[in-house]
Formats: structure tokens, C-alpha cells, sequence
């Protein structure tokens, strides 16, 4: 259940019209009174002798009898919505749950006779619209205070009693969402999403991996977004505003948004304190083969330091908050520089962790370095191609990312941040499935070269997996479940490594419990321990030459295949 505030200027009667009325597009039906202040306001949906004027002006009464006394912001509006997959609530159950607002947010409390006037109007059945005056009945001001926090709260109680959908509780860091406005002119323009959502993307984009203000600036620009910046007298800038080119409100004036507005961490002061806290520099390329692709190199130099972020996270410190703003940054310069096949998957990762970076916890003076200089790498190497070396370095640093979303997950959970784990595991499972669609050809390859194993070779490498991970199981038997971790041991071993050595150091990094496929993190981990490339060779098959046959007493010599007599042509018979 929903419940969303908002306050106007003036009397009254425009809001009941409306929602008296059919609504912007036939949706009101069957309008009509569900509660009010007094259980005997006129009802014109119901009574054909009672108007809108009427009602308005009862609601208007207290506000015009103290006259110029009266406040500028005089409406009081909040709509309460139901989930859609609620069961059906009647007009009884309406009428309560506006008398518990009413009540929780100081609008009118419980016994008190000369609180403010107040109406529910029902026009569909998911939701109501209490519509009052900020002017008590005994001429003094409504003492609101933290009303939409306090009506959130009592909305989660509802919620329980009900038998409603429970919604998790807020603290207030959440992003802001779309109006309906901007919902109506997104569908009208043929939008899938409203310019207030994609300008939020673009700018946590920009700010990925930024060095400096002035880069940051230079990305939106880059970006095709409009930037128009807010200088102090002095000539300091002191804020931005961007716009979509085209978007344009009834005056044919560009729509500015605010970075605040967009998200509360992406004001200036926020940007800055980010740049300053973790600057990056353009940092030398990993070391490595030299055949491997920009992408490739930077996403593996990415899987380990996201590897290291996990791990912090998983230490339960309250520093480890400005990590989750380092992991973010890697999920949108990923989500920007990722091959078709895995972009959109990312794209919702990237979406639903960002509001994970944010909770009233902030690690002051954090080192976030790394992570920024990761996230500046693969925005800097370029787009990545869904196949080859990049395919399998992305699957690398998703396998590692995955691990990370759940880490900030359960930091989340024991600090009951509920939105914020929720949004982590939501981030996790986008990025499962991003994993399976860029790991499928490379795991593919390894099952099919642990498969093709000589049978002693196999047998000593599922030795070595049992000892290292205690696997129970009879060693006389190949455990096809492991054919792909089988592989890349004997992958590493042939380049000179001892496996058991590299499989030891892959499982003490940290934790294997939440991973739903041990061996394929084992397998990304063992690879990029032993420098292997990500995405390996097939497996050559050897076409069989041999025609011996056996000779063996009481066996039968195999058949062979006669060739067919080549038939002369018919001049030659003659």
C-alpha cells in the first residue's frame, strides 16, 4: 500500500472536480464519499442534490474564516493505493484506512472535534484520494510534521492487518519516482521510460569512473544530454541542471531536472565529495598477454578488485559503505560498455543497485580507488564483443559481481535496510542471468575438454578436487559434474602450474556458500590465478585411423566395408 502526499495553494474545488470527475482518461467510475470529518459531508456522487461547489465550500470554511491569516500552502492531498494483487477492499475498509491516516499524520486525529476538515473520495476500486485544509475547525494551523514518513508507517501496519502486500519500509534515500504526469506524456511521446529515469542513468553513467568535475561535465555533454550549469557571483559553478533534447513542457521551454532532483546522491556537493574521496588516474594497463583485447584485460583486472569489494563487504564494517557506491560505479560503466546479449540484464543490475549505494550509513574518508580506476578502465577500453576473450572476460567479472550483490545484501539485512537488500538481491539475480547468457559458450567449451580427458588424467584431477573441497563420492568414478573445473586444472597444470596449489588459493578468496555454481566461481578464479584465458580452445577430436583388427582366438575379425566394383562404361564392355 502506497500512500503519496502532496499540498497546493488555494481552495479546494479544483481537486474535488477532479476527482469527481471522469478523470484524464474515463478512469473514474462510481465516484463517491467513503468517510469524512464529520460522517455527514455532502456526497454529489451519490446524492443528486449536493454539488461539488457545496462540498468545497464546507471543506474552504475554516480557511476563509480567519482570512488573511491564512497560510500560503492551504490543500492537503494524499492518495493511498493498493498493490495490485491485493485482495479486494470495499468502501468499509476505505473508510477505516483514511481515518487511520487522517489520524497518524496530525491531519485529524482520534477524538479531537475541531481538527481539520477532511473527505475520502473512492473512484476506483485499488485506491482513495483524502483530500482536507490545513486549517483546524479552531482556526489554528495543522502541526504537521514528518507526515510522510508517518504516513508510510502506519501504511506497513495496514499492510499487516489487512493481509495486504508488505512493502518495505523507506529511510528516506530512496530516489524519486516519476509523477503520473510523466508517466502519461513517457506513454504519449512513445517513451519506454520517463526522461526523468533515463537522465538518472545517463548521469550515474557520466559519473562512473570520472576524474575530475569538468570530465564529468564533458561526459553528459558527450552523452547528447543538455547541461546547463548554476554559478555563484563569485563564478563558482554551484549546481547543474540537465534535459533531454526535445523534451519540452507546455511553454516550449526545455524540462530541467537537478541533479538532487534525480537522486539525492547525485547532487554536486555529493559528486564532488565522491570525485575527492576516490580520485583516478588514468592507470597503466594489467599486465598480461598482449593478445587479449582492451575489454578483456580491463574486466579481469575488474573481477579481482570486485572479488576484494565482496570480501570488505562481507567483514560487517561501516566503512564498507563506500563500497557499495565503488560497486555501482563498475555495474553502470559495465551496463554502458557490455555486448548486446548482455546489456539489458545489465542495464536492470546497474538500475536496481544504485538505490543499494544509498542508506544513512557514509564512510568518511573510505579509499574507493580501486574500484573507480576499474570502473574508468572499461569505460575507457570501449565497447566489448559478446564473443571470443571478451565474452569470457565478461563472464569473469560477472561470476565476481554476483558474489558482490549478495555480500551488500546481507550488509544490508543486518543493519535492516530493507529497500537496500532487497534492491542488492534484485541487482544479484539480473546479474545471474546476465552470467548464464556470457558464460554459456565458454563453460560450454570447458565441460566439453573435461569430458574429453584421458581417463587417468581425469581421475587424478577429480582427486585433486575432492581433497581440496572434501567432496564426498567414490574416487573410482568420474564426477561429470565437475568436468569444466576438471579442465581448467588440467589447463593450468599444462602451463606449468601445480593445480592443487591454484585450487586451494581459489577457495580460501572467500566464502563459496551463496554461490548457486561453486565450480564455475572456482573455474573463473583458477583461470584468472593462473593467467589462462578466459575463453578457452575446444577440444580437437581425433579422427581414429587405426584398421587393426583382432587376431585373438574365438574372436571374430570386424567386418570391413568392401569398396563397390567400379562398373566399366558401356563402350568399354565391348
Amino acid at each position: 500500500m502506497i500512500p503519496k502526499i502532496r499540498t497546493g495553494t488555494g481552495g479546494t474545488y479544483g481537486l474535488i472536480r477532479y476527482l469527481y470527475g471522469p478523470g484524464k482518461r474515463d478512469e473514474h467510475t462510481d465516484q463517491h464519499l467513503v468517510a469524512s470529518w464529520n460522517n455527514f459531508a455532502p456526497d454529489p456522487g451519490r446524492n443528486p442534490h449536493r454539488t461539488i461547489a457545496q462540498l468545497a465550500a464546507q471543506l474552504d470554511q475554516p480557511v476563509k474564516a480567519i482570512g488573511d491569516r491564512a497560510p500560503a500552502i492551504t490543500i492537503w492531498h494524499c492518495s493511498v493505493r493498493a498493490d495490485p494483487g491485493d485482495r479486494h477492499l470495499d468502501d468499509n475498509d476505505w473508510a477505516n484506512i483514511a481515518r487511520r491516516i487522517v489520524h497518524a499524520t496530525g491531519i485529524a486525529p482520534d477524538g479531537d472535534t475541531t481538527a481539520c476538515r477532511w473527505v475520502a473520495v473512492r473512484h476506483a476500486d485499488d485506491h482513495i484520494h483524502i483530500a482536507a485544509t490545513l486549517v483546524r475547525q479552531d482556526g489554528r494551523l495543522a502541526g504537521l510534521s514528518f507526515d510522510r514518513r508517518k504516513a508510510q508507517t502506519e501504511a506497513r501496519l495496514i499492510e499487516k492487518e489487512y493481509g495486504l502486500r508488505q512493502l518495505n519500509p523507506g529511510d528516506g534515500t530512496a530516489a524519486k519516482n516519476p509523477t503520473s504526469q510523466e508517466r502519461f506524456k513517457a506513454e504519449r511521446t512513445g517513451r519506454t521510460e520517463t526522461p526523468r529515469e533515463t537522465l538518472r542513468e545517463a548521469v550515474r553513467q557520466a559519473v562512473a569512473g570520472a576524474d575530475t568535475e569538468q570530465e564529468f561535465f564533458t561526459r553528459l555533454r558527450e552523452a547528447g544530454l543538455r547541461v546547463k550549469l548554476r554559478h555563484a557571483p563569485s563564478g563558482d559553478i554551484l549546481g547543474y541542471n540537465v534535459a533531454l533534447p526535445g523534451d519540452r513542457n507546455a511553454d516550449k521551454a526545455p524540462v530541467w531536472f537537478a541533479g538532487s532532483t534525480l537522486a539525492p546522491d547525485l547532487s554536486l556537493p555529493r559528486i564532488r565529495r565522491r570525485l575527492d574521496v576516490g580520485p583516478v588516474t588514468d592507470t597503466p594497463e594489467p599486465a598480461g598477454r598482449r593478445d587479449r583485447s582492451a575489454p578483456a584485460r580491463r574486466r579481469r583486472e575488474a573481477a579481482d578488485i570486485a572479488e576484494r569489494a565482496a570480501a570488505v563487504l562481507d567483514q560487517d564494517d561501516d566503512e564498507a559503505a563506500a563500497q557499495l557506491v565503488g560497486t555501482g560505479e563498475l555495474l553502470d560503466a559495465l551496463a554502458q560498455t557490455s555486448p548486446a546479449t548482455t546489456r539489458t540484464e545489465l542495464r536492470k543490475a546497474a538500475q536496481a543497485f544504485e538505490r543499494a549505494t544509498r542508506s544513512h550509513i557514509r564512510a568518511e574518508g573510505a579509499d574507493i580507488r580501486a574500484l573507480r580506476s576499474a570502473a574508468r578502465g572499461i569505460v575507457h577500453a570501449g565497447g566489448a564483443l559478446g564473443r571470443g576473450e571478451d565474452g569470457g572476460a565478461t563472464a569473469m567479472v560477472l561470476s565476481a559481481l554476483v558474489l558482490a550483490a549478495l555480500a551488500a545484501a546481507r550488509w544490508h539485512s543486518a543493519r535492516g535496510h530493507a529497500q537496500q537488500a532487497a534492491a542488492s538481491r534484485q541487482a544479484a539475480e539480473h546479474l545471474r542471468t546476465a552470467y548464464q547468457q556470457a558464460a554459456a559458450t565458454p563453460m560450454r567449451t570447458m565441460r566439453a575438454a573435461g569430458q574429453a580427458l584421458p581417463a587417468a588424467e581425469r581421475f587424478r584431477q577429480d582427486t585433486t578436487i575432492r581433497t581440496v573441497l572434501g567432496d564426498d563420492g567414490r574416487l573410482t568414478a568420474l564426477a561429470r559434474d565437475h568436468d569444466a573445473l576438471a579442465a581448467v586444472l588440467a589447463e593450468a597444470e599444462k602451463a606449468g602450474h601445480n593445480p592443487k596449489a591454484l585450487l586451494e588459493e581459489a577457495a580460501s578468496w572467500r566464502e563459496l556458500g551463496t554461490a548457486r555454481s561453486r565450480d564455475d566461481v572456482l573455474v573463473w578464479r583458477v583461470r584468472r590465478i593462473a593467467d589462462l584465458p578466459a575463453n578457452p580452445e575446444p577440444p580437437r577430436s581425433t579422427p581414429v585411423t587405426s584398421t587393426r583388427t583382432s587376431t585373438k582366438p574365438g574372436r571374430t575379425a570386424p567386418r570391413v566395408a568392401q569398396p563397390a566394383p567400379v562398373q566399366p562404361a558401356p563402350a568399354s564392355r565391348r
